[in-house]
């Protein structure tokens, strides 16, 4: 085991850090993170379609439209995002809004929106929305590419007499025709389905995730990065384009999608936070040593409110007996919920959009679950299991910081003797 965390301390660990602050992977994650207002605020109006889709209330307000302008054009933003972030760290922040409305009219070009007849709202395609996410990126980082080779282009000589404003449109307009007329020529001159042909080279990724061991295996990971101290924002690239796609899905068009943000975070598995920890904060509140008791209790309220930084950067990184546990939790528990809700169909899958992951359990289960009973059962069993799993382990550890703390004072006294 020591070789092992030797080996990820040393090796893994330094180059997973080094993947996480390249430049391409913070403009994806730093684009998705800016979209989350628009996020919850379509999880705020999907939840306020409830009334009126359950209770059928006269004249009630359609929130399905205003949930339609904000996850509704998500990949649309993103288009805007990437190649506007990408710009602003690579410091060439005179062409982050040229580069942005680039990346949106080849994401339009792409998938061939059609806007809908007089006095209806918004565009009819489904791809605006999450389902087009990965089309998005594609596009968004095609035009951040080429925006970037033209960066420090110019027409003019540096004491051109031009206007540095003139010069500016002059010098923008190379980059934005090559992007624009390039994905012209694929799309619409050679006819090519680049939509679809996208669309087709990720859908793997969906149905792996979308697997029982493609579910444990992408917990497993999430776990096992945090529990090295990296940050899972590593993943968000790939996990949430996933992740609302299919929620989105399981909302609008009755789908079954089981691996969504609404499962992992708010319904049943991540209790506390990543990896299950409201237990272990438990367990350590009321520990007999007094280190452990002490972060115990400071972890608490952000533990009800599954924010978990403060116990695992305490004590779970980098600690070889509190490490293996959490992987144990992140492989075990995505299999229970696989069971009790794809194979014997216990519990429901939540088909509400509900990222608001903040939100303190069994209350956020209620939620996405439609005021299921046994759903929160569920919940509570993996409570169980993941409490079964810590005990061992977190006693281990107690009694490992209580025999410090005795050598401590033993040492301490000893050199007050010597005094």
């Amino acid at each position: 085991m020591q070789k092992l965390i030797k080996w990820l301390e040393n090796d893994f660990s330094p180059k997973m850090m080094k993947i996480n602050n390249n430049v391409w992977v913070t403009t994806l994650k730093d684009s998705i993170m800016q979209l989350l207002p628009f996020i919850l605020l379509g999880s705020v109006f999907c939840l306020l379609t409830i009334p009126g889709d359950v209770f059928h209330i006269k004249n009630y307000p359609n929130f399905w439209t205003l949930f339609g302008w904000t996850m509704g054009v998500l990949s649309l933003l993103i288009s805007f995002l990437i190649p506007f972030n990408l710009m602003e760290k690579k410091r060439l922040r005179k062409q982050r809004f040229i580069a942005g409305c680039t990346g949106l009219i080849t994401f339009l070009i792409i998938i061939t929106p059609q806007v809908t007849h007089d006095k209806a709202i918004g565009f009819s395609h489904e791809s605006l929305g999450a389902g087009g996410m990965f089309v998005a990126i594609v596009a968004g980082v095609f035009t951040g590419i080429i925006m970037g080779l033209f960066g420090k282009f110019s027409f003019f000589k540096e004491d051109s007499v031009i206007p540095d404003f003139v010069r500016a449109w002059f010098d923008a307009m190379l980059p934005i025709a090559v992007v624009i007329v390039t994905t012209w020529l694929v799309v619409d001159i050679a006819g090519f389905d680049l939509y679809n042909a996208i669309q087709t080279l990720f859908k793997p990724l969906g149905k792996i995730m979308e697997s029982p061991w493609g579910f444990a295996l992408m917990s497993f990971v999430t776990c096992f990065l945090y529990t090295l101290g990296i940050s899972t924002w590593v993943l968000t690239p790939v996990t949430k384009p996933i992740y609302l796609a299919a929620i989105t899905a399981n909302a609008t068009a009755g789908a079954h999608y089981l691996v969504t943000s609404e499962t992992i975070f708010s319904a049943y598995l991540y209790v506390g936070g990543i990896g299950t920890t409201l237990p272990l904060v438990i367990m350590m509140a009321f520990s007999k040593n007094a280190k452990l008791k002490a972060l115990g209790r400071a972890c608490i309220t952000p533990g009800i409110f599954n924010i978990n930084e403060p116990v695992v950067f305490g004590a779970i990184a980098w600690n070889p007996i509190m490490m293996l546990p959490m992987w144990i939790i992140g492989t075990i528990l995505p299999i229970i919920i696989w069971v009790f809700t794809k194979t014997i169909h216990f519990a429901p899958i939540p088909k509400i959009v509900f990222d608001l992951w903040y939100t303190p359990f069994p209350i956020s289960t209620w939620a996405v679950t439609g005021g299921s009973i046994s759903g929160i059962i569920l919940m509570l069993i993996c409570v169980t299991v993941a409490t079964l799993i810590w005990y061992p382990f977190f006693k281990v550890y107690e009694k490992q910081e209580m025999a410090n703390e005795s050598n401590k004072t033993t040492t301490t006294s000893t050199l007050k003797e010597a005094k």
